[in-house]
C-alpha cells in the first residue's frame, strides 16, 4: 500500500482579523509663498532648495536701491554713522523649501516670489478610497502604515474630501503622522481593520483545500494515524494565514493534513512525518 508522507496540524480557538491593505502616498497639502517685501537687490540668500527652515529663520536679505546710494553717501560723510537699509525676508512657517526663484545680487520687486516652502504642519498621507469600502474605513480612527523601508507608523484619519472622482470612484482620505521627516510622494501601505472576531475555530490555509471554481471546501482529516477522509467545510473569514472553519464543529484533538494533502483521495493511506 503506497503511503503518502504528510504533515498535520489542528485547529485553534483564538481572535481572527482580517485587513484591508490600500496605498497612500504623503503630501505637503499646503505650501508657503516666500515674497520680497521690498523692492531692491538680494544682498544675500540663506537657504538652499531641500534645506529644512524653522519659523522665523531669515531666508533673504534685500537692500534696497535708494537705501544702498544713501547708505553709501552717507556713510562716506560720516564713517560712526552706519546705515544699511537691508531688509530681512523670514520663514513664517517651518518647513522645506522645495523652490528657490532668486539668487543673490538678483533685482527683485517688491511681491516678487522669491521661494516656495512646504508647510510642515500640513504634512500627511492622501489615502484614495475606493467608495465601496468606505463602511471599513470612515468609523476608524486609527490606521497603520508600513513605509518601503519596513518602518511602521500609526496614523489617524483626519478629513476626508467630500468629492469622489468620477473616474476611479475613489475618495481622498488624509491620513495625519507625528513624524514629519519623510519625503513627499512615498507610498506607504494602510493597514485597516476590517472583520475581526474575538473566538472562533480556524486552519491554516494550506489545510483548506477547493475545487477550481472555488465553491467547495474540504479538508483531509486523520481517522488513525495512517489514514485520512475528506470531510466537507463551511469556511467564514480569511485571513492571509488562516481561515475561519463554520462547518462542521472540530475540536482540539483533531488532526487534519498541512502539507501533502493536495491529489488525496477520499480515503488515503498517509506516513507522518516531522
Amino acid at each position: 500500500m503506497v503511503q503518502t508522507p504528510v504533515t498535520v496540524t489542528s485547529v485553534t480557538t483564538g481572535p481572527l482579523i482580517d485587513y484591508l491593505e490600500l496605498n497612500a502616498t504623503s503630501a505637503f497639502l499646503q505650501s508657503n509663498i516666500v515674497k520680497a517685501s521690498a523692492t531692491g537687490y538680494i544682498k544675500s540668500v540663506n537657504v538652499s532648495p531641500g534645506q529644512f527652515v524653522a519659523a522665523g529663520r531669515s531666508l533673504f536679505i534685500i537692500e534696497t536701491k535708494e537705501a544702498k546710494n544713501i547708505g553709501t553717501i552717507i556713510n562716506n560723510l560720516d564713517t560712526t554713522f552706519r546705515f544699511s537699509g537691508n531688509t530681512h525676508i523670514k520663514a513664517s512657517q517651518s518647513g522645506y523649501v522645495t523652490q528657490l526663484n532668486h539668487q543673490a545680487g538678483d533685482y527683485v520687486q517688491d511681491g516678487e516670489q522669491l521661494a516656495l516652502m512646504s508647510n510642515l504642519n500640513s504634512f500627511v498621507f492622501v489615502m484614495n478610497l475606493p467608495y465601496e469600502l468606505r463602511p471599513y474605513v470612515l468609523g476608524k480612527k486609527n490606521v497603520q502604515l508600513q513605509l518601503p523601508d519596513g518602518h511602521s507608523l500609526l496614523g489617524s484619519i483626519s478629513s476626508v474630501t467630500p468629492i469622489v472622482d468620477s473616474a476611479t470612484q475613489t475618495q481622498s482620505v488624509f491620513i495625519s503622522v507625528n513624524e514629519t521627516n519623510i519625503p513627499s510622494n512615498v507610498i506607504a501601505k494602510v493597514r485597516v481593520e476590517k472583520i475581526s472576531k474575538s473566538n472562533t475555530l480556524s486552519l491554516p490555509k494550506p489545510a483548506v483545500l477547493s475545487d477550481e471554481m472555488q465553491s467547495q471546501f474540504w479538508v483531509m482529516k486523520l481517522i488513525d494515524s495512517t489514514t485520512a477522509i475528506r470531510v466537507p467545510v463551511i469556511k467564514g473569514l480569511e485571513t492571509s494565514d488562516r481561515i475561519e472553519i463554520l462547518s462542521p464543529k472540530f475540536s482540539s484533538a483533531d488532526k487534519f493534513i498541512l502539507t501533502g494533502n493536495f491529489g488525496l483521495p477520499d480515503t488515503a493511506k498517509i506516513k507522518i512525518v516531522q
